[in-house]
């Protein structure tokens, strides 16, 4: 899952209203911005195999320091212990905790069986990425009902916020577009490189949302 995953940083804007959408998208995101790097040190591993599944070209075989269920745990209380430790919130700390492992739910509805439980253990994933129309459908749920969530409780504090933003959400439909229809890249090393990419909206986000306010009707 590519959108859907910002679709439930936009969300839990809703329940913790005080925290960055960076920090929400960080958190939501963590997972993926974590396998990049462990993928170019050589700690993780992944096949480029066109056809594995009907959206994606990858054969994730081996990731589990990231990607599984036991790490997934282990990385959501280490961020929101984090977070806790920095701004003494606890709904703060638990809705970040809880994206952080949002995550790794997403890719289970999604992923062909290729998430471990633990690292060497069973895995599972119901296969959504094994129909299009399943997949688009599922992320485009997630995605939309996040960004109707976020701008119930957000208003422009100027044109910056209100063009900011919607230029950063135009910016995630077409790289999920361009993701979709890209295809499979040169490399893993290729591969790896543009996943970092996803740094990026960290930023955009923290800078879109730092130039809004919750409205006063929330």
């Amino acid at each position: 899952m590519f959108i859907g995953h910002f679709g439930v940083a936009l969300a839990a804007k809703k329940i913790a209203p005080r925290v960055s959408l960076g920090t929400l998208i960080f958190a939501a995101q963590f997972l993926d911005l974590l396998w990049p790097m462990f993928l170019l040190l050589g700690w993780e591993h992944v096949r480029i195999a066109p056809g594995i599944t009907k959206v994606s070209p990858f054969d994730f075989f081996d990731y589990p320091i990231s990607h599984s269920l036991l790490a997934a745990v282990g990385w959501s209380i280490a961020v929101a212990t984090g977070d806790f430790s920095f701004r003494r919130n606890r709904r703060a700390a638990l809705v970040l905790g809880l994206a952080v492992l949002s995550h790794w739910i997403l890719d289970f509805l999604t992923h062909r069986p290729d998430l471990p439980l633990w690292p060497g253990g069973p895995k599972v994933g119901l296969g959504l990425w094994n129909s299009w129309v399943a997949s688009i459908s599922s992320e485009t749920v997630f995605f939309v009902g996040g960004l109707v969530g976020y701008v119930s409780i957000t208003q422009a504090r100027e044109k910056i916020g209100r063009y900011g933003f919607w230029s950063f959400m135009i910016f995630l439909v077409i790289a999920w577009i361009a993701s979709l229809a890209a295809g499979a890249p040169p490399s893993t090393t290729a591969l790896a490189w543009s996943a970092l990419s996803i740094w990026i909206t960290v930023l955009w986000g923290w800078w879109a949302d730092s130039h809004r306010r919750v409205s006063p009707r929330a």
